[in-house]
């Protein structure tokens, strides 16, 4: 009996087709973080460029028409044939999956971009690619569509600068949404200026008139800078680079008085976002050197672990190889097993000289790691205290929860309401079968402020990690998520905005997966409500108010709402509870340095940057309340 299974269901995909077909396996996914990775590859070649010494200066603007360029001013991408394919190189580095001309190190001693893929990934997914190259006096282009060459290369003009430039549409029936977000794209070109010192890096998004520059002739250390400035820091940067065994380590770290760490590693410019053997190297060489000097100056009895010397730490890690080999094309992490070693060597080394050379930095920085110690003795009596009470063991809910009926994560939401009058209204407002309601008393711990022994101590917070399932810190688990959407819903005040930041701030710090998957909602609800012909209508600020008003014409009661406990649960159910007509604001991380940043200011302890932040944006604030 035939199976049916025969040669001709043999499929072979050529050229970049097979990009086409499964473009998660070369960028990642197909959602916001497929669609940038098309862009960084095409920086990354600029970057290569600037690397040989042959680049200075790197353009990247989006276009109002949804397009992006990159230009730089290298060498320009090879356009003479190629001698075994037959045509222009620079067509074969477009279309076809490992070409270029990192493979050896005669063209780029580093390469981000090694797998050979990168570029051409690019043009693979796009609805066109434009193609223009400054080179030998001329300009050349050639255009593509969905990755297929639509016209040969061309000499178009006469030039006296080199470079390449690259303006592409990415194709949407690919990626989910092909809208470009600044903050994101400045996030990774910020970070090359800081990995390349004296590259100059420009941002322009013609859809905002926005512009941004960054160069940075500090290099890491300015990174460490720019990190720590709002910021009470424990002593001068520590920077050293040393090359060994043909790998290039370069470090720069500082401390500071808070509690939080403050890691970046990069691998040939590519952020490691999931660190890698380089990152294992460093701590273990950190911790190693910490160890020692407090046995060797008899400053105290027990070795410290890793994560006690972790608090307060700002670190960039960039080393360049020859040959990296990441975990996957989407180069999260470095996986060279022979690099743990050689960074581990470098900073015992030159992090154990700078100790002996800088005793008062030294003790300055054990002194704090020895304090982190006892702290985290601290949180974990406090977390086996609050195990034993049964409050973050595994189904024990907190008694002002009121839940759902529905089992399924993906289908259940839970609004964390301010007061417990507001969120009495919320009960009697909701879809009892898959909308939860936790009401907290009053204002959560700022946990910018606090260690993890205070935050076990906060019985706000113990309810909302015990609603949630997942737990915190090292022991978090997003496969305990009991509500797939968690909804801060507060008063549209300065308290409940003050709420909503404290509630932040503890997800930022303790949970920040939720936030990175996706989880967390803030509520929008009115400010005014307007009624005419008996029919009611609803406005979140003054702008929609006044375009309503516009709208409907005279004889307009308007009534406006203070807050949540104002509102009866038909209002809170129309306006915040019902899917179909609610707005809800997705929280999310497009640019983590800026975020850090942010929080650090607003909740931290340093006033005058707070201060100077609200004297600069003071005029912009709407629906003050006074």
């Amino acid at each position: 009996m035939s199976s049916g299974y025969t040669a001709e269901n043999i499929q072979v995909l050529k050229g970049l087709q097979a990009v086409r077909a499964r473009p998660a396996m070369y960028v990642g996914d197909t959602g916001v973080r497929g669609l940038h990775h098309i862009i960084y590859e095409a920086v990354d070649n600029s970057i290569d460029e600037a690397e040989a010494g042959y680049c200075n200066k790197i353009n990247v603007t989006i276009h109002k028409d949804g397009s992006l360029t990159v230009e730089d001013n290298g060498r320009g991408i090879p356009i003479d044939e190629h001698p075994e394919e037959k045509r222009p190189a620079a067509e074969v580095v477009l279309t076809t999956l490992h070409s270029g001309g990192k493979f050896n190190n005669e063209n780029y001693k580093i390469s981000g971009g090694l797998h050979g893929v990168g570029i051409s990934c690019t043009n693979a997914l796009s609805q066109w690619l434009k193609l223009e190259v400054m080179r030998d006096g001329r300009v050349y282009k050639q255009v593509f569509e969905y990755g297929i060459p639509k016209i040969p290369v061309i000499e178009i003009g006469l030039v006296e600068s080199t470079g390449t430039r690259i303006t592409f549409f990415p194709d949407n029936q690919v990626f989910q949404d092909i809208n470009f977000h600044l903050d994101t794209i400045a996030a990774r070109l910020r970070e090359l200026a800081f990995l390349n010192k004296g590259l100059r890096i420009k941002l322009k998004d013609e859809r905002s008139d926005i512009e941004k520059e960054f160069y940075y002739e500090g290099g890491i250390k300015s990174f460490i800078e720019y990190l720590n400035k709002n910021k009470n820091v424990l002593g001068e940067i520590i920077y050293f680079e040393k090359e060994l065994d043909r790998v290039n380590v370069e470090v720069a770290l500082q401390y500071n008085d808070g509690y939080r760490e403050n890691v970046y590693s990069f691998a040939n410019n590519i952020n490691t976002i999931e660190g890698g053997t380089h990152v294992s190297g460093f701590f273990t060489a950190l911790t190693r050197v910490i160890n020692n000097y407090i046995k060797k100056n008899k400053m105290g009895d027990s070795a410290l672990q890793g994560e006690d010397v972790r608090e307060g730490l700002s670190a960039v890690i960039s080393i360049k190889l020859s040959n990296p080999q990441f975990d996957g094309q989407t180069k999260a992490k470095l996986g060279n097993s022979d690099v743990k070693g050689l960074v581990d060597k470098v900073v015992f080394e030159s992090l154990g000289n700078i100790f002996e050379e800088n005793p008062i930095l030294a003790k300055t920085i054990i002194g704090k790691c020895i304090v982190a110690s006892k702290a985290r003795e601290a949180a974990r009596k406090a977390r086996e205290l609050t195990r034993r009470k049964g409050i973050l063991a595994s189904g024990g809910l907190p008694g002002k929860l009121a839940d759902c009926q529905e089992k399924d994560p993906l289908k259940c939401e839970l609004f964390i309401v301010e007061g417990d009058s507001a969120g009495g209204t919320g009960i009697s407002a909701r879809d009892r079968r898959f909308q939860a309601i936790l009401p907290l008393r009053g204002k959560i711990l700022n946990v910018e402020k606090a260690r993890l022994d205070k935050v076990f101590k906060n019985q706000e917070i113990l309810n909302i990690i015990s609603a949630l399932g997942t737990s915190i810190e090292d022991e978090f688990d997003i496969n305990k998520l009991r509500y797939g959407k968690v909804i801060i819903l507060t008063d549209a005040d300065f308290d409940g905005n003050h709420i909503s930041c404290l509630l932040l701030t503890f997800f930022y710090r303790h949970a920040r997966k939720l936030i990175e998957n996706g989880n967390i909602f803030i509520a929008q609800p009115p400010l005014f409500k307007i009624i005419k012909d008996k029919k009611a209508y609803y406005a979140k600020d003054d702008k929609v108010l006044s375009n309503s008003l516009k709208e409907l014409g005279d004889n307009v009661v308007v009534l406006r709402f203070k807050g949540l406990g104002e509102m009866d649960s038909d209002e809170l159910q129309e306006t915040v509870m019902d899917p179909e007509k609610r707005i809800l604001k997705q929280v999310n991380i497009e640019d983590g340095v800026e975020s850090d940043k942010i929080f650090s200011m607003l909740m931290g302890e340093e006033v005058e940057p707070r201060r100077e932040f609200i004297s600069k944006y003071a005029k912009e604030v709407k629906n003050l309340d006074i």
